[in-house]
């Protein structure tokens, strides 16, 4: 088969997400991505993270606000040589061929989403003959998409996001490490992290416990007990993460959580919520399998004013840390499940390249 030439339009410079990342580092056999210079994954430095973070949610909820339908449409300007486009959740108005994925339906729009103008225009474009493909990232992402376009079925085909297997190592460390990793602290459930935490220290003193995110300082001295970290290097999080046992990762709101996979990619059994706005946790969490989950009601923005829910929550999540600490066969157990579903399961680079080849191919005839 003739090689395929096919170019990562983005919505910015670059995507903040490490699927383009793993994407690049195993393609699908006789593909060449084109426009990879700048992709290197998400986002680890901390100034950068806030600013690009601040600037996208101030755009959107200014734009919201004054409600225009305004779409996440790109033209692709380049000399490069190329056969189909690959969107970077985001649409293309180029009269080339294209396929896009999509972390989520809202990721068409930038505002307007629900205005029937904005429907009715992201509609036009996906019934455009040079639109071959939509790709939900998860099975919800798919539903989404279809609830709004239900005559566009033979245009979606989910395909699973990938990421390689982890070469396991000895741990340094005889003592076990439990660990959280939240890129935006309070949304990935910080607080309820280091509040658990602050429990299992009292009851396992020997266990090692980290933290990652970019925490506010004056929260940072609240847990002397607690190894803290700001965003770092990808490298170093692998580091930690393959001395890690146990991850914990009480999300208030994910789309889809890359970084229970980067957990899962090492073996780790993972502890995590489940509320309304972590959309895809189930697709990716089998309770009692390779995790548990479990369910909360409140938010990020409420958590406050719901002591007893916040405490009952804290509890519930300590007795499942708690058992697997006592428990080793139960980890193993549950690790040997991560791994199977990594390496050849439906987050596999396998079965990715094999539905990303199938698409490619089908796009040119």
């Amino acid at each position: 088969m003739n090689e395929i030439k096919v170019f990562l339009q983005y919505p910015w410079k670059f995507p903040d997400s490490p699927y383009y990342k793993y994407l690049l580092e195993s393609p699908p056999e006789n593909i060449k991505y084109l426009n990879t210079k700048n992709q290197k994954g998400a986002i680890t430095n901390n100034n950068k993270f806030w600013l690009l973070t601040r600037l996208k949610v101030n755009i959107r909820a200014c734009l919201n606000t004054l409600n225009i339908p305004l779409l996440n449409l790109h033209q692709t300007n380049t000399k490069d040589d190329y056969d189909l486009i690959h969107c970077a959740h985001c649409l293309s108005k180029t009269k080339r061929n294209w396929v896009a994925d999509m972390e989520c339906v809202w990721s068409m729009w930038i505002s307007g989403m629900n205005t029937r103008e904005g429907k009715k225009k992201v509609e036009k474009i996906l019934k455009e003959k040079n639109c071959k493909k939509i790709i939900p990232w998860t099975e919800n992402a798919k539903r989404e998409i279809l609830k709004i376009f239900p005559d566009l079925t033979y245009k979606i085909e989910k395909v699973y996001p990938a990421i390689p297997l982890k070469k396991i190592k000895e741990k340094k460390d005889k003592n076990l490490t439990i660990t959280f990793i939240g890129r935006d602290f309070k949304l990935k459930g910080g607080i309820l992290a280091l509040e658990c935490f602050k429990k299992i220290k009292k009851e396992f003193p020997n266990i090692r416990l980290v933290c990652i995110s970019k925490i506010p300082l004056e929260i940072m001295k609240k847990y002397p007990e607690i190894e803290i970290y700001n965003l770092l290097p990808h490298k170093k999080v692998e580091e930690i993460l393959s001395n890690t046992d146990i991850f914990l990762y009480p999300s208030f709101m994910d789309t889809f959580g890359f970084a229970l996979l980067e957990a899962m990619s090492f073996g780790i059994p993972v502890v995590a919520t489940k509320t309304f706005l972590t959309t895809s946790i189930e697709e990716i969490i089998t309770n009692n399998k390779n995790g548990y989950l479990i369910p909360i009601k409140f938010t990020h923005r409420d958590i406050e004013e719901k002591e007893k829910e916040k405490e009952e929550a804290i509890t519930k999540i300590v007795k499942k840390i708690s058992q697997l600490i006592k428990n080793k066969d139960l980890r193993e157990k549950m690790s040997k499940e991560c791994r199977k579903i990594i390496g050849e399961g439906k987050f596999s680079i396998k079965q990715r390249n094999f539905k990303l080849s199938k698409i490619y191919k089908e796009a040119l005839k």
